[in-house]
């Protein structure tokens, strides 16, 4: 896969987090790509999903999936 350009990501968090900066960061507005980042390390690494593959993990995430117990 070739480099993503991030320069004109829009990034977001839930405004749940507030401003304590223990939060991840969601760019959905790139071609065909998810970026998701650190908030504390903005210029950092970004990881980078497909589209199905963001949606596959929100919804995990909403049925418990990765719930401890």
């Amino acid at each position: 896969m070739d480099p993503v350009n991030l320069e004109n990501a829009e990034w977001r968090k839930a405004t749940a987090s507030g401003d304590n900066g223990q939060c991840v960061e969601v760019a959905t507005n790139l071609p065909g790509v998810v970026a998701v980042r650190d908030s504390k390390n903005p210029h950092g690494p970004a990881l980078i999903f497909t589209p199905g593959e963001w949606r596959a993990f929100v919804g995990g995430v909403q049925d418990g999936e990765f719930d401890l117990a």
